[in-house]
């Protein structure tokens, strides 16, 4: 569904991904890995248009999008969860949910959907955004992203900063979202959350690609694990 070929990415004359190469299918989860200042952001703000790549390519259902707008790719049916999360504070956690929904092929992601997924959401759905915890919020920027009915959906390290019984509640979300079919690309910290979740993983280092394979695999690379990933 998603592939991004060979991208080169600068910040200004700072060269920062180096010839990255990934695929994302759908109904599976590939999770991109690394150190911080790797450049795994990069690589995802890369695919959805806030950085155009210098060269190279990102290809979503065959047609190139490098270099598009974000609100274009968005509409595509890229969905994309920041690591800041971006919640309104003045707005309640339905206006946050509807206030950039938009209709898919099958329009599977309405507010019923959504509340049946996340019944938290629904118990405070009139409560705004800064009375929630790190937690809510976090389901809220999911939620909101799923409501643009996408494809695709790119989660910026959604277990940052949560308690473990809220990142294993995050990890339970994704998997009902693969079943769902979703391609998912995912960026997280927590190597035994994306050991759990990933079926193929890229691991950056210095904004390349140093590995590429499954769970299995790389639980069994020393290393890999000791050079590229602090463990």
């Amino acid at each position: 569904m998603l592939q991004v070929n060979n991208i080169n990415s600068y910040y200004g004359d700072s060269h920062i991904l180096h010839g990255v190469s990934l695929e994302v299918h759908a109904g599976k989860v590939t999770s991109l890995l690394g150190r911080n200042g790797a450049g795994k952001t990069t690589t995802l703000l890369t695919i959805m248009g806030y950085l155009a790549p210098r060269n190279g390519t990102v290809t979503y259902q065959g047609r190139n999008i490098s270099g598009r707008p974000a609100h274009k790719i968005s509409r595509m049916g890229l969905g994309f969860v920041p690591q800041e999360r971006g919640v309104f504070p003045s707005l309640s956690v339905e206006e946050n949910l509807t206030v950039a929904a938009r209709a898919g092929k099958d329009n599977r992601w309405n507010l019923t959907r959504i509340y049946e997924l996340f019944p938290r959401l629904q118990e405070r759905r009139g409560n705004l955004g800064f009375q929630l915890s790190g937690g809510e919020q976090q389901m809220v920027s999911i939620a909101r992203a799923l409501m643009l009915n996408p494809e695709v959906i790119l989660l910026d390290e959604p277990s940052e900063g949560l308690a473990p019984l809220i990142v294993q509640e995050i990890v339970e979300i994704v998997k009902r979202l693969r079943k769902e079919g979703l391609g998912i690309l995912l960026v997280e910290q927590n190597l035994g959350a994306a050991l759990e979740l990933g079926d193929v993983h890229y691991v950056l280092s210095k904004g390349q690609v140093c590995f590429v394979g499954s769970s299995e695999m790389l639980k069994h690379d020393d290393g890999v694990l000791s050079a590229h990933l602090s463990v």
